[in-house]
Formats: C-alpha cells, structure tokens, sequence
C-alpha cells in the first residue's frame, strides 16, 4: 500500500481517503424505496397463495392435470417469494462492525435461490408435459380455460407492477419476485392456449389438438429455463463483484474530470451490492496541495458522482500525487 504521511500538510505520498456523505448518509435515500418494494412482495405472497390454493383445487375437482401442475408450481413460488422477503428485510439492516458495506447483497442470494426454484419448476412443467404426450388426452372444460385465464391476467398484472417497483427501487428481490411472476404467466398463457386448443379439438374433431397442452407445456418449460439462466448468472456476477456497466464508469470518469483539479484518472471500479453501488476512484491531483485541499476535492467528487448516480450510496477515494508536466488522463 502506498505511504500515507501525516506528518507534512503536503500531499508528499498517496493516500487513501474517503470524504463526504458517510455510508449510513447514503443509504437514507434507498432506504425509502425499501418500503414500496416490500409491499410489492407482500402482494406477491398474497397472491400466490391465493392463486395456489384456486388452482390446486380447481384442478382436483375439475380434473384438470395442468391446473394441478400450475398450483403445485405456484406452491414453489411461495417458497421463492417468503425468501425474496426475508432478504429485503435483512437488505434493510444498516451497516455493522461485522458487515461495514451493509446487508444488500442478502436480495442477489434471494435471486439466486429464485433462479433455482425457476429451474425445478422448469423441469417440473417439461417432465409433467412430456409425460402427458404418452398418455390418453384428458377432456378439457370451459371452466378450466377461465381458471388458467384468470391467473394468466393476475400474473401479468403482478409482473408488471413488481417490475416496475423493482426498476424503481433497484431491489433484486422485487425483480426477482417479477421474474418469478413473468415465468407463471408463460405457465399461465401454456394452460390457456393448451386447453383452448384442446376445446377446439374437440369441438371440430381434430384429434391432434388434443396434445397442444403438453406440446406448449414443453415450450414454456424452455422459456422458464432460459429465464432462470439469465437471473442465475446475473446473482453470481454480482456475488463475485462483477463491474457495472462500461457505460456508467465511462458517466463516472466523465464527471470526474469536470473538477479541473483532477490531472489524471488512475482508475474507476463500481460493483453492486445487492440494490446500492460502492464506487473505489483513484484520481491524481497536484502533489503540493494540502491535506485540506485533499479533502474538499474528495468531498466534491463524491458529491458528483452520488449526484448523477442515487444508486451510489459509498465513493472511496484514492488520491495519488501528480507532478507538474506529468501526462495528464483528459
């Protein structure tokens, strides 16, 4: 590490120093969005619970397999959506001696754990629907064909407010959550287009009509997968600090060399901890300015990039020493 000299007001050596907002500061901002994305997850519940309960006993008294499928697929989203909860309320917690970067990345490990429940309910729909292509076709009903339309209608209803919550909110449990919902609603829409094929078939004698249900349940089963692959590699790129986007550190060494202070840009990282962004900036400032001078250019850089960024909730700072006729990094 470099040499951090107390001992001259001259910036002799480099150092590391963080100014400004504190993280707890920082986190005032996000915690106010916790509160709508935790009631879009508490509806989430609700609603599954509701609908698990509706499908699974319309399809035993209707006799309806897919309906049975879906409810039992809707009883793993419970699970999912209680583990979205309790990491968005864990995500909460402030920052402690044990945890100084505070408890986001509690959603990205709820996100990952959702993309695992996504899987099995994946091979779940496509085992259920390939068994189904082997088996005599079962007779569909008019009242099926509602119960799956009126869940097809709540769960795209449910996606949309839960992503858009989650958007707002930058919480990877809420959109997690609505990943979950955009997956039934392929289910959903499967249930639909199966059993109105199905209604069809029987009304114009079309015989192969009678296995649009399992064919379209195999589709959505490919559907929840690849959903399921993009949030899963997504949790672990977060878990393992991945940067964010080439696009907002350009944002960040753009505003950075605003302050014309700033001689040389060292280097920028960024990386997601769960619904905030911790951003590590080593910059290069005339050697001979003072620790004072040190502190009042962190203290507005921070404010710059916590500025154009809300999602930034920590900036530290690394100032290096620049020497006149040095190259500088505009």
């Amino acid at each position: 590490m470099d040499d951090f000299r107390l001992s001259t007001p001259r910036l002799e050596a480099c150092f590391i120093f963080c100014a400004g907002q504190t993280f707890f500061e920082g986190a005032i901002f996000v915690a106010d969005r916790h509160h709508s994305a935790l009631l879009a997850i508490w509806i989430s519940l609700i609603s599954n619970i509701v609908l698990t309960i509706l499908k699974i006993v319309a399809g035993l008294l209707l006799a309806s397999p897919v309906l049975l499928a879906d409810g039992v697929h809707n009883a793993g989203d419970i699970i999912a959506t209680v583990a979205a909860l309790t990491s968005s309320m864990v995500s909460k917690k402030p920052a402690d001696e044990d945890h100084p970067y505070g408890h986001g990345k509690a959603e990205v490990v709820a996100s990952a754990f959702v993309a695992v429940v996504l899987v099995l309910a994946a091979l779940w729909i496509g085992y259920q629907s390939i068994g189904a292509l082997f088996q005599p076709p079962g007779e569909e009903n008019w009242l099926a064909l509602g119960a799956a339309a009126i869940s097809l209608v709540w769960k795209q209803a449910l996606y949309v407010y839960t992503i858009k919550v989650g958007k707002a909110a930058n919480s990877k449990s809420v959109l997690a959550t609505a990943y979950d919902h955009l997956a039934d609603v392929y289910a959903s829409l499967a249930a639909v287009i199966g059993i109105g094929i199905g209604l069809l078939g029987d009304r114009f004698h079309w015989e192969w009509a009678a296995y649009g249900d399992p064919v379209a349940g195999i589709v959505v089963s490919l559907l929840v997968l690849k959903l399921a692959y993009e949030m899963g590699r997504d949790s672990i790129d977060i878990l393992m600090e991945r940067n964010v986007s080439a696009e907002k550190l350009a944002h960040y060494e753009a505003l950075l060399l605003t302050d014309e202070n700033v001689k040389r840009i060292d280097r920028v990282r960024a990386r997601e901890h769960g619904h905030y962004i911790i951003v590590d900036i080593r910059v290069g400032i005339p050697n001979d300015y003072t620790i004072q001078q040190g502190h009042d250019i962190s203290k507005q850089l921070k404010k710059l990039i916590m500025d154009y960024d809300p999602d930034v909730v920590e900036v530290m700072i690394h100032l290096n020493p620049w020497e006149a006729g040095e190259n500088t990094a505009k």
